[in-house]
């Protein structure tokens, strides 16, 4: 069969957005996906998406519309034609605005898809009728809340320069599982200038593993760690004062604060040895050409804000910024300076509507007064690149609220997910491969473009063609809704004075790196004074600035171990799952086999589990069972969950995020994924 090579990005939630090459045979069909050459994508590109042709084909796509004919949960749905689906919708959101107001309605979504145009519609439809909008917390709402902070401004060093590097700090972050582009150019800096590596994570990950140098602390004790390699720093002259005084606002008040915070105070509340922090603390201040990427894993904590804003001050205290190949990097996600006034509908001035959190799912659709703001019931949802049954926090809660008949859900997918399964109306969806979009990054600097490549696979819409098609009968009239994607990826192209999308997908990507000085805030930090602010006023990122710290500090609000849960839980990323995407196609689910609990050999020994037993942990929220493997790779309290598994991949039918609590970090929300105390015992036949 014939074939050919075509330009494609990946959509998938990941900081990379990897520009592929993709085998069209002639029948229509894909077949290999490779990574381009890309400057920054290389060729390189993950098993998951290499493996994209058993996703885009795979039997169990949704290809048809389904309204459900059962009880809700029970997996009965009838088919229908999209014209009936989308009046009957329409019908529904129409009787529950009439009922309660346009802010009853909550489009729910996220980044299951990072294409502006097809994550634009929803919000577009959202704004214009003046329903309900979304504070984003699962994600990076408290790693931005610690990155601005400090740095007041969301760009970073390319990671191209590692190759010019002289030490590779990563904390909290796995590339290996979750950005193999980013470890890529590590190892290449490695290979080519033997670059040394230090990673800072809870566990041995395929990362640390990899590492010169594993500090495998407690959960939620970054900052602590952070606050004496800065103490170390200054008692043992490794900063930068020309630096401090020209590019930061450094006080003797910051200095006398971070003279307390010292290595065996560290080492108290890290679990970590007064040896390892000083070897960290020493070869960070002796090396000035330091590389420190900031993960998302370790803000997934209640103090996560502050325990970023602590680990972003040590480029700025030896002054790093100022060398090639030294500095840090969270995200590049604000250098593209994309206008999306008409994309999101925000061009016409719509009417303001409240702002639900979504991570305080459960609470919402269990009419929480304080979650809802005073304002009514959430009595309907559309929901779209996401699986809230499954990746929410408090997934019970989430569960009951989904279940409830006065909730009428409506879930725009790829494949019956866990949400999916609880919805009154369920639509088939698009892949990547079968509508257009235009993608910006947070890990590279590279504006890229896509189109479609095969035709839709049964009667799948794009979420911006359904949209539009919704957005009419709800007699919503704003000019986008109309538009062919191909015509609003020009529209933003125009709108934000970039080259036309004829060039973009002529030229394949768009470096839009900054000049060095800007890119290294050698032009001053993103505040009003140019200066990195090692005291911020925590008071303009969020509402519950009142507890943050006053300069950099380990936050005292995280769930510690008790005697009656005397362990920490880490819901890590897997290698083969990207959240819940990928838990359908086959291969990925050899991979990653099945759920399992990473435990300590100690812990296994005082409990006598053996691997392969069946182990349940727990907490207030409920008590999950799953295999147990002993692992050596972290501290005896610490216990590691990898992936995100489907809640039926569970003996119970009981995912792991049931024992993640709901309660917001500080100070403008987001979910503590990685802050939960359980207890453990093993499973008796």
């Amino acid at each position: 069969m014939t074939s050919e090579h075509l330009h494609s990005v990946c959509p998938h939630d990941c900081p990379s957005v990897c520009a592929l090459e993709v085998e069209r045979h002639a029948n229509g069909t894909v077949g290999r996906v490779r990574g381009a050459a890309q400057p920054y994508t290389d060729g390189v590109i993950c098993a998951k998406v290499a493996r994209y042709a058993e996703r885009v084909h795979h039997p169990a796509r949704l290809t048809q519309p389904l309204r459900r004919v059962g009880p809700k949960g029970s997996g009965q749905f009838e088919p229908l034609s999209w014209d009936t689906a989308l009046d009957f919708l329409a019908e529904k959101f129409k009787h529950a605005m009439e009922q309660h107001g346009p802010e009853t309605v909550w489009p729910y979504h996220y980044a299951g898809t990072m294409g502006l145009v097809q994550r634009g519609a929803i919000r577009r439809l959202g704004h214009q009728a003046g329903w309900s909008r979304q504070i984003e917390t699962f994600c990076i709402a408290l790693s931005d809340a610690g990155w601005m902070a400090g740095v007041g401004k969301k760009t970073g060093i390319d990671p191209r320069e590692m190759m010019h590097s002289d030490l590779i700090v990563i904390w909290g972050g796995n590339p290996v599982h979750t950005q193999i582009n980013f470890m890529h150019w590590v190892q290449a800096a490695r290979r080519d200038r033997k670059v040394p590596l230090i990673v800072v994570d809870p566990y041995r990950t395929a990362t640390a593993e990899k590492a010169d140098l594993h500090l495998a602390l407690k959960p939620g004790t970054d900052a602590a760690l952070a606050c004496a390699v800065m103490h170390v720093l200054l008692k043992e002259g490794w900063v930068d004062r020309d630096y401090l005084a020209q590019h930061t606002d450094f006080s003797p008040e910051v200095e006398a604060h971070l003279a307390t915070r010292t290595p065996a105070w560290a080492a108290d509340i890290t679990g970590l040895s007064v040896d390892e922090i000083l070897r960290f603390a020493r070869l960070y201040g002796q090396t000035k050409k330091s590389y420190l990427r900031a993960g998302y894993g370790f803000t997934r904590q209640r103090n996560g804000a502050a325990a970023m804003h602590a680990v972003t001050c040590l480029p700025a205290m030896t002054g790093a910024w100022q060398t090639l190949g030294g500095g840090a990097l969270y995200s590049n996600g604000g250098l593209y300076a994309l206008n999306t006034q008409f994309l999101f509908g925000l061009d016409t001035t719509p009417r303001l509507a409240r702002q639900l959190d979504m991570g305080r799912i459960g609470a919402v659709l269990a009419r929480n007064p304080q979650d809802l703001q005073g304002g009514p019931p959430v009595t309907a949802m559309l929901i779209q690149s996401t699986n809230p049954a499954v990746v929410a926090p408090d997934s019970l809660a989430v569960r009951k609220g989904l279940l409830r008949e006065d909730v009428f859900v409506c879930v725009h997918e790829q494949f019956m997910t866990d949400t999916a399964k609880l919805a009154d109306l369920v639509l088939p969806a698009t892949t990547f491969l079968e509508h257009n979009d235009l993608y910006q990054a947070s890990g590279h600097t590279f504006l890229q473009a896509s189109k479609a490549l095969i035709a839709p696979i049964g009667e799948a819409r794009s979420n911006h063609v359904f949209i539009g098609q919704l957005a009419q009968r709800l007699g919503l009239s704003h000019p986008a809704f109309a538009m062919a994607e191909e015509a609003l990826i020009q529209q933003i192209l125009q709108a934000s004075n970039k080259p036309d999308a004829e060039r973009l997908h002529a030229e394949k990507w768009l470096d839009c790196a900054p000049a060095f000085d800007d890119a290294h805030f050698l032009n001053g930090f993103g505040h009003a004074d140019k200066r990195f602010h090692f005291s911020p006023d925590w008071s303009k990122i969020g509402s519950g600035h009142a507890v943050m710290p006053r300069m950099p500090d380990h936050m005292t609000v995280i769930d510690e171990p008790t005697e009656a849960c005397p362990f920490k839980l880490v819901a890590a990323p897997a290698r083969h799952f990207l959240n819940t995407t990928f838990t359908e196609t086959p291969s990925s689910v050899r991979s990653q086999k099945r759920p399992t609990a990473l435990i300590h050999p100690q812990a296994c020994a005082t409990l006598s589990i053996e691997e392969g037993d069946l182990v349940r942990l727990g907490n207030a929220l409920g008590s999950v069972l799953l295999h147990a493997k002993p692992f050596a790779g972290m501290l005896p309290s610490t216990i590691v969950v990898e992936s995100q598994w489907p809640n039926d991949a569970f003996i119970e039918g009981i995912g792991i995020n049931a024992l993640v609590d709901a309660s917001p970090g500080f100070p403008a929300a987001g979910v503590a994924y990685h802050d939960t105390a359980v207890w453990l015992r093993k499973e008796r036949a």
